[in-house]
């Protein structure tokens, strides 16, 4: 790779960006993706030495006073990967269920953000009221997308753990086969899940499996034990800053003093205006 050109000889830099997103998911460790809300935070994230960062649908939703998982927010998506994709490192955008039941519209979404220079994508199969979509439905809109974009990392999400069903393994090795088949490149399976089952997600899939970071349950050695490729904040950094700021508001309002460790007027101001 030539840091300089972003480029690798005898590929677009299209090409060259797919290859070393996939590249950073088959290292020795996991790769540890952080997901903004907000171009400040984004660019926070960018500063602090990660090389590629995510966005949350929830820290984006509730940043703009819209529901999750609704399709509400395509529009405060593409706006913030537009911003991001001017930032000094590789991007991955969370299109909830691809803001469309059409696959041909997922697809041109999903190219939208190709063109940007996005890296990746998040889609998912859960829907509203705590179901799953049709499986073989959501591989066609999985593969439009390959199709469409060859070169931008489909990280497909299948959610019978986050959602609480019955046989959540059977059910998540079952769809991770339909999906990789489809063309997915990596397969996210996001809830409280037993080790045993991490282990058996990740011998049975076909692709790198991407796991939610939970407080209190884990730690990035035992996720790189269990041959977990990809550990993603979600929307933990959104609730923890603003469990910060809160915190921070009622502690002056109480006579105490929050914490003085915290980034500067400037350091905001410098991450929040573009370079």
């Amino acid at each position: 790779m030539d840091a300089a050109a972003g480029t690798v000889t005898g590929m677009d830099s299209h090409e060259a960006r797919f290859a070393e997103f996939l590249a950073a998911h088959r290292g020795p460790r996991p790769l540890v993706l952080p997901n903004a809300w907000d171009p400040a935070s984004a660019a926070a994230l960018f500063a602090a030495g990660f090389a590629a960062v995510g966005t949350t649908s929830l820290g984006v939703a509730a940043s703009n006073g819209l529901p999750d998982g609704e399709g509400a927010t395509r529009d405060a998506t593409l706006d913030l990967a537009r911003r991001m994709a001017a930032m000094p490192g590789l991007v991955t955008v969370d299109i909830e269920n691809g803001f469309s039941d059409d696959p041909e519209t997922v697809a041109r979404t999903a190219r939208d953000l190709a063109d940007l220079g996005i890296v990746g994508v998040n889609i998912e199969d859960g829907r509203a009221g705590g179901t799953l979509a049709d499986p073989e439905a959501q591989a066609v809109v999985i593969a439009a997308i390959k199709e469409r974009c060859p070169h931008l990392f489909v990280n497909a999400r299948t959610d019978a753990y986050w959602i609480g069903l019955d046989d959540p393994l059977e059910r998540s090795l079952e769809r991770a086969a339909r999906y990789t088949a489809a063309g997915a490149d990596g397969v996210f399976v996001p809830g409280a899940i037993p080790d045993a089952d991490v282990r058996t997600l990740v011998e049975q899939i076909d692709a790198p499996l991407n796991l939610f970071f939970v407080p209190g349950r884990h730690r990035l050695d035992d996720l790189a034990a269990l041959g977990v490729a990809r550990i993603s904040t979600g929307s933990l950094l959104y609730r923890t800053a603003i469990g910060a700021a809160v915190e921070a508001a009622t502690t002056i309002r109480d006579g105490g003093a929050p914490s003085a460790d915290v980034p500067s007027y400037q350091d905001v101001q410098a991450w929040s205006l573009p370079s």
